[in-house]
Order: structure tokens, then C-alpha cells, then sequence
């Protein structure tokens, strides 16, 4: 059961969320994000509470390993299978026999070498860090420590190199990380537009074959929003990703999806499987919600649920897996 500190971290967690997203709503999503950006004592206590949230609270919940999983050491997990153990090999030759089908021409195929360059997006106080295979680039809008540089990742330049400056990231070099990592990061970003902004910025800085990890949270049984992954697979296909993993488990969606060797052969999907209701957006249950259903909680906050006609349900109390 949660304490009460873990409510309350959870609920201003929630809050900032809400607030932002009806910032968004009243003045334009890029005003709203940037006046965010600019709110230091905001993004100084979300900060705080983050980090407490992940490491004292979700590491004390996960008791019954069984039932619990670690989105951290789920997504290590799968970037050492899917290159110290090779799997990427199977998902080439697949693009190459689609290519062929398809008559293209691919130029180059996967380059990397170890450690494994990982960019990890909100990553708030750098939870990949003693991966020894892994070399990370953890980067906030405010870091909670020093392992951790400042950088808004949907306002940073992309060019040839990367510029660091007094701690801050003022340009990300493309195409040169074998992994991008959105780990509950896309239900803090306010609407659609610019979480599919914040994954073409992905596709932009990855190397060819290499993999952007979304983990989303998610109490509903796997059924209640499976359209809306249909929508992401279908959006982040457009953009030229292939989606080569998804796990629904009790608290979140663990997705993967891989920078094809040509865009064209990540759109084929798109145009074999698109279903009728699936729509272009990076949409999460939150976006249904109207105002009246934002603000709807329980008086001692112990279970942050509003819901929707859809059955749509809010979420982050309820998270009680370790995130280390």
C-alpha cells in the first residue's frame, strides 16, 4: 500500500502533468511548453519528486518479483539481447528480404561498437548508469544530479557534433546513438504533435538499425487501450520505425522500435495492416479527458483515477514496480 509521502509525490507528479496539458489547451502547446521550460522552481521539485518517487517508493514496493516488473532493467535487458546477443541480425535479414520484395536499394546496414551509445531522454537522475555496456547521455529539463546534463530535447539543435556547454546540451550529434530511450517520458510531453516531434527527433539522432525504447504506464488490463497502441505502432511506421517488441504487464507498455534500414520498409506496414480506426497520433488516454475529469480525484489522493466514457483511467499512484 502506499504511503503517504508516495501520494503525495505521485499527485504533484499528476498535477504538473494536468496543468501543462491545459496550458496547452488555453494558449498553444509550443507557448505552453516553452513558458514550462522557463518555470525553474516547477521543473526543481518535479525533479526531487521524480527521483524520490522512482528510488525510495517504486524500489520499496517490488516485493513480489513475480508480479513486478523494472522498466530500467527490462529495456538493459533487451539492448544487450538485441546487440551483445545479436538479435538484430534476424530483424536485417527481414528488412532485406522486404526490400527486395519491394525493390529498393539498401545503401548500409548496423554499425556499432561497445560500450553501446544510449541516449536517454528525461531521464531525471540517470538510472542506466552502471550498465558497463551501455554509455549513456542522460539528459532533463532539470537534472536531479550531475550525471545528468540540461537539455530540452524538443527545442536542441541536430547538426554534425554535439556542443556541451556549462552542463548544458546545446546540440545533439545525428545519426550516432545505437539506442534513444523514452522511459516515461511521451505522458509528460502535452499533446500528440509534439510526442511525435519528439520521436522524429529520435529517428534523427539514431544510427541506422538502432532502437528507440518507449516505456508508458498503464494500470488498465492490456485490452482497455490497445487502439492507442495500434495508433502509435502505425504513427512511429510512418515516421520509419518498425516496432520489434511490445509487452503489456500490469503497470506500464514496454515498446521497441527499430530505424529501419529504409524508411519505406517500416511504411509497407503501414500500408498491409493500417485498420480502419487507427489514426495518425501519438495519443494517450489522458487527451479524452475534459477538465472536469482531470481534476476529479479522491479526497485523501490515495488513487489518482479519473475516467472517461472510454473507460480511460489516469495513472502513477498505482505504480509500484522498481524503476532501478
Amino acid at each position: 500500500m502506499a504511503t503517504e509521502e508516495h501520494k503525495e509525490l505521485a499527485y504533484y507528479i499528476k498535477e504538473v502533468h494536468a496543468s501543462l496539458r491545459k496550458s496547452s489547451s488555453k494558449i498553444g502547446f509550443h507557448r505552453a511548453w516553452l513558458e514550462h521550460c522557463e518555470n525553474e522552481d516547477v521543473l526543481k521539485k518535479y525533479a526531487k519528486c521524480m527521483e524520490r518517487l522512482a528510488t525510495v517508493h517504486w524500489d520499496n514496493n517490488c516485493l513480489d518479483k513475480s508480479h513486478v516488473v523494472s522498466r530500467i532493467q527490462w529495456s538493459a535487458d533487451f539492448c544487450y539481447n538485441y546487440y551483445i546477443n545479436e538479435q538484430y541480425v534476424k530483424f536485417r535479414e527481414k528488412e532485406i528480404d522486404i526490400s527486395n520484395k519491394i525493390d529498393i536499394n539498401i545503401d548500409s546496414i548496423e554499425q556499432f561498437t561497445l560500450p553501446l551509445k544510449l541516449l536517454d531522454v528525461g531521464s531525471c537522475y540517470n538510472p542506466f548508469k552502471n550498465y558497463e555496456y551501455l554509455d549513456v547521455l542522460a539528459i532533463d529539463l532539470c537534472p536531479a544530479n550531475n550525471s545528468v546534463y540540461q537539455c530540452d530535447f524538443l527545442n536542441v539543435g541536430i547538426d554534425k557534433e554535439i556542443i556541451i556547454e556549462n552542463h548544458r546540451i546545446n546540440q545533439l550529434e545525428e545519426n550516432s546513438y545505437d539506442i534513444v530511450t523514452f522511459c516515461f517520458l511521451l505522458e509528460y510531453i502535452p499533446n500528440s504533435e509534439l510526442r511525435i516531434e519528439a520521436c522524429v527527433r529520435a529517428y534523427n539522432l539514431l544510427k541506422l538499425g538502432g532502437i528507440l525504447i518507449i516505456n508508458t504506464p498503464d494500470s488498465k488490463h492490456v485490452g482497455a487501450n490497445s487502439r492507442l497502441m495500434k495508433c502509435w505502432r502505425y504513427t512511429l511506421a510512418c515516421l520509419g520505425f518498425s516496432r520489434i517488441k511490445y509487452e503489456k504487464f500490469k503497470h506500464m507498455h514496454c515498446l521497441v522500435f527499430r530505424k529501419s534500414l529504409h524508411k519505406d520498409i517500416a511504411k509497407r506496414w503501414t500500408l498491409l495492416c493500417k485498420e480502419p480506426n487507427i489514426e495518425y497520433g501519438l495519443f494517450i488516454p489522458q487527451d479524452f479527458l475534459s477538465d472536469k475529469e482531470e481534476n476529479q480525484t479522491n479526497p485523501d489522493k490515495t488513487s489518482i483515477h479519473v475516467t472517461n466514457s472510454a473507460n480511460i483511467t489516469e495513472y502513477f499512484v498505482e505504480l509500484p514496480f522498481n524503476n532501478n
